[in-house]
């Protein structure tokens, strides 16, 4: 097998984190690869909670594998999965020692489909299992991985990927996380689950096996231990639901208001688009406070609470303390492309620079939030001249069709989308953003005649911590970020 030695242990079975290390500060799961490995494992090493983003890390590692591996980090983390068969078919597959040609395509990779059994679902496996492995190597910090709910077909092989690699907290927003806590218990133990998938036109949601001993043809490498649960939700409603019964009762809570980049949840009630054409949210979108404290649960709140002050009224309120990603994916460590990193920097620092909180760009139908920069998706030009095409399609939605089950994305190609019984009007300006966002971190696919998929770039709409941490635009690192919000930490800093 062509990687780098090692001397890591292949499995992690250290004791749950106790109450005296839990963070006041979550560096926020910013995908497709913005949070990173090497941005989770910087603020871990600061005693905060460094997380992943786990989605469509499927393909983070195929690709990496397919321009080099530079570094031999991705080689160094499948030497240390428990199973060298499966790790070396991945290597087999796609390691190229001499990177790709110019124009030359990535490789494609296998689809995760309702049946469950897909060979995609070891790739899912070892990309989960190689980025929690590379962000807690090192170090005795705490990692996190976060899950999206809506891609519902990867949940369990990436999270018994994760566990594997020894993960601590596992964060799942983008629906309903209900049945995250039962899986990680049963992913822990090596038994067989379900995950219940949501397919239009069927009254039940499908059940989709997974059977982690069966994919290790059962050869454990034993025991693991469960990750802590927190649920990423808008509202105090929602928490009071999954808290009051034991089998959806996360260990704590996320909550995120529309001001953080990426998805938002829609406002409540009908959806009102002011002058910008950008979703009105009112009093009724706020969340109360006092409320969730009355749950019992640890929370900490994100959405544009980059500021020691923030930090410190977050506590005050009874959280735990504050999730951040816009302030980290700016950082040095983000796996953002550093040209982009530089132009929202400047582009901020000068005055020029516009997000919108888009209600048509995303698959979902969610809010999202996109920066116009030149040269991406974001410009009217370049979306209109980019071929629709859904080749990854992790924000696919089973169907239930005259010809069985299919699988439809707003974003894709219209014909198809149509065929399949899609509503043209509800794929009006969606973007492809699996294929966006992997441009965002220097992974984009090439496409015949010399095009190349095109970024798609999110950030909260609030920068003003650029001015502390970024004067004149400067450079600045994950380790700035937390100092510089630690002192709205208080006691919490000083016990750490």
């Amino acid at each position: 097998m062509p990687q780098p030695p090692s001397t890591a242990p292949t499995a992690r079975t250290s004791p749950p984190a106790p109450a005296a290390r839990r963070p006041w500060l979550i560096q926020g799961g910013m995908g497709v690869g913005v949070s990173g490995w090497r941005l989770a494992r910087a603020v871990s090493r600061e005693g905060q909670l460094g997380v992943v983003s786990g989605t469509a890390l499927d393909v983070v590692l195929a690709r990496v594998l397919q321009t080099g591996d530079p570094g031999g980090h991705a080689r160094r983390a499948l030497a240390a999965f428990p199973f060298p068969e499966l790790a070396q078919d991945a290597l087999d597959r796609y390691f190229r020692p001499e990177g790709l040609d110019e124009g030359v395509p990535m490789r494609s990779t296998p689809r995760l489909r309702a049946t469950g059994g897909s060979p995609a679902e070891i790739l899912t496996v070892l990309g989960n299992f190689a980025e929690v492995w590379l962000a807690k190597e090192g170090h005795d910090g705490l990692v996190g991985v976060n899950y999206l709910e809506k891609i519902q077909l990867a949940t369990a092989p990436a999270m018994f990927g994760a566990i594997l690699a020894g993960v601590d907290h596992v964060l799942v927003g983008a629906g309903v996380p209900g049945q995250i806590p039962a899986l990680a218990s049963r992913l822990a133990r090596y038994e067989p689950c379900v995950t219940r998938v949501g397919v239009e036109g069927d009254e039940q949601p499908l059940e989709h096996p997974f059977d982690p001993a069966a994919l290790l043809a059962g050869r454990v490498p034993g025991p693991l231990r469960r990750p802590e649960v927190l649920a990423i939700v808008s509202l105090p409603v929602l928490a009071a639901y999954l808290a009051r019964d034991e089998a959806t009762r996360p260990d704590g809570f996320v909550i995120e208001t529309s001001g953080a980049g990426g998805h938002s949840a829609p406002p409540r009630g009908p959806v009102k688009l002011d002058e910008d054409g950008e979703p009105v949210y009112g009093p009724r979108d706020d969340p109360d406070l006092a409320r969730m404290a009355a749950l019992g649960l640890p929370f900490w709140l994100a959405g544009g609470q980059a500021g020691p002050q923030r930090v410190a009224a977050a506590r005050a309120a009874g959280a735990a303390g504050v999730q951040i990603g816009s302030a980290f994916a700016l950082c040095e460590e983000s796996g953002m492309a550093p040209h982009l990193r530089e132009e929202l920097r400047a582009r901020a620092h000068e005055g020029t620079l516009t997000v919108r909180n888009d209600p048509e760009a995303s698959p979902t139908a969610f809010p999202f939030k996109v920066a116009e920069l030149p040269g991406t998706v974001s410009e009217p030009e370049v979306a209109a001249a980019r071929r629709r095409v859904c080749d990854l399609g992790f924000l696919r939605t089973p169907v239930r069709g005259s010809r069985g089950l299919a699988y439809r994305c707003a974003a894709e190609p219209m014909a198809a989308y149509v065929r399949k019984g899609g509503d043209p009007a509800d794929a009006r300006g969606r973007q492809c953003l699996c294929n966006g966002l992997l441009a965002t971190i220097g992974l984009a696919q090439r496409r015949p005649g010399g095009r190349v998929e095109p970024p798609l770039v999110t950030i909260g709409k609030d920068l003003s911590f650029l001015r502390a941490l970024s004067p004149a635009a400067r450079p600045y690192t994950a380790a700035d970020v937390v100092r510089w919000l630690a002192a709205g930490a208080g006691s919490a800093v000083r016990g750490r």
